[in-house]
């Protein structure tokens, strides 16, 4: 049983209870110690936190701006809030952070790392650098829940939801790493986890990224979310956001996709596809359709010919992804001639198609690769890998 902290005077009893109620909810190690990350509060809940002290409701734009914008580590820093403010500030809330474990160079200039929960769990995010744009993956669940056969993240299980700010946190901690007027374009959550089994805290996420007041300040146009396809929160995600879906296939059938993937006993391949063809895709935007190439598995002609009749009437693209492989792993990657004809088979039927070059790949870095497991890297990535 997770025990409640002590009231603090900043929380009237109904905000406190019900902050700690979504807290414990989200991170059940949290004790009695521990003061409330003032970054789990919404919006709405902080402006309502400062109203009690009758604090004008510009407060919480300043104070957000402060976290998300400035990246402050202290509520000394907040020079534009009162000092008894701070003060209060400080006595009831504190300013969670990423530790950041260990990170990993690899010879494509991809960069891994490896962050350190409060509660003893571990999360991995990847930072890949291109010619136009900085991307960084994040992580939205310690571990998975899902089973998907061919991922690494798969082997640990699920372990607990990420909070709102332990994925903000992500995008934060590695823009700390960054110089020379370096600068975040584009976040695709397609790290650990499944972002819409953690939607509420995902969406809190996606507010702050997006958000150019007061939050990050990426716009959703380059925000990908990537899902192994949960019908329902894929219709509310599309209803409530703006930014881009990714959708984890990698089987043409619901034999070999139910194999391969467990969620598709639950939801097949028509519920979803029938899904995808009812969602409101505005005008020159598409699907994303991740599709892992096994060798042997679901690279032939064939699956090639049945992937492309299944997304006739969808705005979509297909993202062919080699299988990247990892310790444990019973798969291969094709052949490049075998993953070439798989692709032309697509084109040939009209499908727009991108082959995704792995990244990171020596570094355990690419897709599919994540693990969060401190003890791993020592073994896999010792060369290129540093502790902080």
């Amino acid at each position: 049983m997770v025990r409640r902290p002590q009231p603090v005077r900043l929380l009237s009893s109904s905000a406190r209870t019900k902050f700690f109620k979504r807290a414990a909810a989200s991170n059940p190690a949290l004790g009695s110690h521990v003061k409330p990350d003032i970054k789990n509060l919404s919006f709405s809940e902080l402006a309502a936190v400062l109203a009690e002290r009758k604090q004008p409701a510009y407060r919480a734009k300043q104070i957000r701006q402060w976290l998300f914008q400035k990246q402050a580590m202290s509520f000394s820093e907040m020079t534009n809030l009162s000092r008894p403010l701070r003060e209060q500030l400080e006595e009831a809330f504190t300013i969670g952070r990423l530790k950041t474990v260990r990170r990993a160079q690899s010879a494509d200039g991809t960069l891994k790392f490896l962050f350190g929960l409060g509660d003893g769990a571990a999360i991995e995010s990847v930072l890949i650098p291109e010619a136009r744009r900085l991307t960084l993956c994040i992580s939205t669940q310690a571990g998975c829940g899902f089973g998907c056969a061919f991922c690494a993240t798969a082997i640990l299980g699920l372990k607990r939801n990420l909070t709102g700010s332990e994925i903000v946190d992500q995008i934060i901690e590695a823009s700390r790493t960054l110089s020379g007027g370096q600068r975040i374009t584009h976040i695709v959550l397609m790290g650990m986890g499944e972002p819409l089994a953690n939607y509420g805290e995902t969406l809190k996420a996606l507010e702050i990224i997006s958000d150019g007041d007061w939050g990050i300040g990426i716009s959703p146009r380059r925000v990908t979310l990537s899902t192994v396809g949960l019908v329902p929160q894929i219709q509310k995600l599309m209803e409530e956001t703006h930014v881009n879906l990714a959708i984890s296939l990698h089987a043409p059938t619901d034999e070999l996709r139910g194999e391969l993937m467990p969620v598709n006993r639950k939801y097949s391949l028509s519920q979803l596809l029938d899904c995808c063809r009812k969602l409101p895709i505005p005008r020159r935007k598409r699907i994303t359709f991740e599709y892992v190439l096994l060798g042997g598995v679901n690279d032939s002609e064939q699956h090639a010919r049945q992937l492309g009749e299944l997304l006739q009437g969808i705005p979509s693209k297909v993202n062919v992804i080699p299988f990247n492989p990892h310790p444990g792993s019973a798969f291969s990657r094709p052949p490049a001639e075998r993953i070439e004809r798989f692709q032309n088979v697509l084109r040939d039927l009209g499908v727009q198609v991108n082959l995704r070059r792995a990244r990171g790949d020596d570094i355990q870095a690419a897709c599919g690769q994540l693990q969060g497991e401190a003890a791993g890297w020592r073994r896999r990535d010792g060369l290129a890998a540093e502790a902080v």
